[in-house]
């Protein structure tokens, strides 16, 4: 835990074995369970859609084998119960598994047991597919909110034992404006403890922007991405955490009609993200969030700072 007025928590570069390996991640759904065609695709209706979940994951663990990474894996629960042989795949590959929720429903939408009950029932799924331990949880739709950070509090009491689901950006749909940047350790109201692994921003102009992820990796354009690493590397010195999903590399999936900014989300650049992410893995040194905890637990802490405090 780094004090309130460093970037940084346990992941600092005298703590960290390599404080330029980034932290790769991809949250397995599939292209009809997104927030953005949700109000088109009812959750009833998932079964009659045709998957191809299993077919753009392996590509990814084909791709992150021949350069030679590992990552975590968040998965739907509703993707691990009807998959289960995928989760074994990933797990067997050397990645780390991780939890996505099982419905993909937003958390600021839910009651506090309504997620409970949703959290237990993906992590149970994913658990019994590979026969291990899930302590690392993303929400969907980074939907840990300010009216939902009583979330973190169900996450500790859950066993969970991080957390990357807060965004510190402005954004219509999620967002906590003014949020730790980088990696620290939350204090639950309960007294307990989560960690807490912000997806990345940079600083341009006085405004904190997202990068090297999902529709940011797609829409801006690669000397953005590459501006980004390069301030996490020598300017920060923290890790980049990239994050996407399998159907990011499938330009082929099946369109789904729905409002203009939706689809603009969704499909643009559908065909450039995969050379966009393998020019990353060819570049920077990438590894789990399991690799950033381990770490972090042979490093000293000094001060807890909570998920609304200043940057």
């Amino acid at each position: 835990m780094l004090c309130a007025d460093e970037p940084s928590m346990r992941t600092s570069q005298q703590a960290a074995p390599n404080p330029l390996t980034h932290v790769l991640s991809v949250d397995v759904e599939d292209y009809f369970q997104v927030e953005a065609f949700a109000d088109r695709v009812g959750r009833q209706t998932w079964d009659q859609w045709p998957s191809r979940v299993v077919a753009y994951t392996q590509r990814l663990l084909d791709l992150f084998d021949a350069r030679q990474v590992k990552g975590t894996f968040f998965f739907l629960g509703w993707v691990a119960h009807r998959f289960p042989a995928l989760v074994k795949e990933v797990h067997g590959r050397g990645h780390e598994l991780a939890c996505h929720s099982f419905w993909h429903r937003t958390v600021y939408s839910l009651k506090p047991e309504e997620f409970r009950h949703d959290t237990r029932q993906a992590r149970d799924a994913i658990e019994q597919a590979a026969g291990i331990r899930v302590v690392g949880y993303r929400a969907p739709t980074w939907s840990i909110t300010g009216r939902s950070l009583w979330a973190l509090d169900i996450l500790a009491e859950e066993g969970f034992v991080y957390d990357s689901s807060i965004y510190p950006i402005h954004h219509d749909l999620y967002g906590v404006p003014g949020a730790q940047r980088f990696a620290y350790t939350h204090t639950c109201t309960n007294g307990r403890e989560l960690q807490e692994f912000p997806p990345s921003t940079v600083r341009i102009l006085g405004l904190t922007l997202p990068a090297g992820g999902g529709g940011y990796l797609r829409v801006f354009p690669m000397s953005y991405t590459r501006m980004a690493f390069e301030r996490f590397q020598n300017e920060y010195r923290q890790p980049m955490i990239v994050y996407l999903h399998p159907w990011e590399v499938d330009p082929e999936q099946p369109r789904i009609p729905g409002k203009l900014r939706s689809r603009f989300r969704h499909y643009t650049n559908l065909k450039r993200t995969e050379g966009r992410l393998d020019a990353l893995l060819r570049r920077y040194r990438f590894h789990r969030f399991q690799d950033l905890l381990s770490a972090e637990t042979a490093s000293e802490g000094c001060l807890e700072v909570s998920a609304a405090a200043p940057r």
